[in-house]
């Protein structure tokens, strides 16, 4: 029998049962906690601990009574589409609705289980995604099981103590020197200016290119401003077609500020002069979507010679020649408009492991000069 007023009783072992309220399931019954110990004292404090624990977390609980797809689709529609981008809402939308939904979007969302997101990552990485693809995914899901959660909408977060492997984030690929100076020689002979001069020089995104304007630059001041950006979207009346959208950049870090250098200014002032667009990258006198700028960039590659390439790599080429040349990753993290310099030395690890030897190089020396007397 239980000692009056507490749910807490002497067991056949010996040992001091206590239990309390931890949850109620969706018929409203409730789900009950135990807790073990071979002194009643001690379970009758940790019993008190854990009833004030969960008081809380089923006082106010409003389970939610639809599947996964319910909530995703409420959750994304609903709370975040006001507070994200427009490019942002389309990137969650399509990993919810090609990934997450096929695989758990049937599930009534109070019994998502961790073993059904762990066995959701694994389908994943079963599909031969990349891992940034995967954890692009793994992250929308989480973002959503959080609120829910928050929102007492379930027990428990399916999603909490999740781990990803950190091994995969595929290799930063930059163009050799002598590749570079291909493609460069075929890019300065173009009469227009050329999208490949201005990312292997200042690092800038396609779509960030695809929006600047000759009035973004100030050849007084020698300053670049980056301002927008342009991509594409799946159309909302018409998901088998896209539209382009000009806006912000990315994120915060992204509207930026880039010197602009003397080569590069005596270019572009040299194509200025010959271009009746607005536009600093030009396609029948208005903006070259990064379509336009992939299709023109493939027949570079061609006509250099070089291996085929995505143009986002002229970008890590730059990032690659400024960790060469010594430049430190603060200044090179503003310069590419990254949120974090974590992401910056996270994609550029391999590339500053020359600075690293060349930075004990430095100290070792002194050892080499020092004399050593032995008694």
């Amino acid at each position: 029998m239980s000692r009056k007023g507490e749910n807490i009783y002497k067991r056949k072992d010996g040992r001091w049962e206590g239990r309390y309220m931890k949850a109620r399931n969706e018929q409203g019954k409730i789900i009950y906690g135990y807790i073990y110990g071979k002194r009643y004292a001690h379970v009758k404090k940790r019993l008190a601990e854990l009833k004030v624990q969960y008081s809380f977390s089923h006082t106010n609980l409003n389970l939610f009574k639809g599947t996964v797809q319910d909530w995703l689709n409420y959750w994304l529609d609903g709370l975040m589409r006001k507070k994200i981008k427009l490019s942002t809402y389309s990137s969650y939308r399509i990993r919810i609705d090609k990934y997450i939904i096929p695989f758990l979007g049937r599930k009534q969302l109070i019994q998502l289980k961790s073993r059904d997101v762990e066995e959701f990552v694994n389908y994943l990485m079963n599909q031969n995604l990349s891992s940034a693809t995967v954890h692009s995914v793994v992250t929308v899901l989480k973002s959503a099981m959080n609120k829910a959660f928050i929102e007492n909408y379930i027990h428990t977060n399916p999603c909490n103590n999740l781990s990803l492997s950190t091994a995969a984030m595929s290799e930063v690929s930059a163009l050799s020197i002598e590749e570079q100076e291909k493609i460069e020689q075929i890019a300065l002979n173009e009469k227009t200016c050329s999208a490949v001069i201005l990312a292997l020089y200042t690092g800038l995104r396609i779509g960030e290119i695809s929006g600047l304007k000759w009035s973004d630059i100030d050849f007084e001041r020698d300053i670049i401003s980056i301002k927008r950006t342009l991509y594409r979207i799946p159309n909302k009346n018409n998901s088998k077609k896209t539209e382009i959208i000009m806006a912000d950049p990315k994120t915060k870090s992204s509207k930026r500020s880039i010197p602009l250098a003397k080569n590069l200014k005596n270019y572009l002032l040299d194509k200025r002069e010959i271009d009746d667009s607005e536009y600093v990258i030009s396609c029948k006198g208005s903006y070259a979507e990064p379509r336009v700028i992939s299709y023109r960039f493939k027949k570079n590659i061609i006509q250099a010679g070089i291996r085929p390439i995505h143009f986002h790599v002229l970008r890590h080429t730059f990032a690659t020649r400024c960790v060469e040349k010594g430049i430190d990753i603060a200044t090179l993290s503003k310069l590419l408009g990254h949120a974090s310099i974590k992401l910056t030395l996270d994609t550029y690890t391999d590339s500053l492991w020359e600075n690293r030897k060349a930075a004990v190089s430095v100290i070792d020396h002194k050892l080499g000069n020092t004399t050593t007397i032995v008694s």
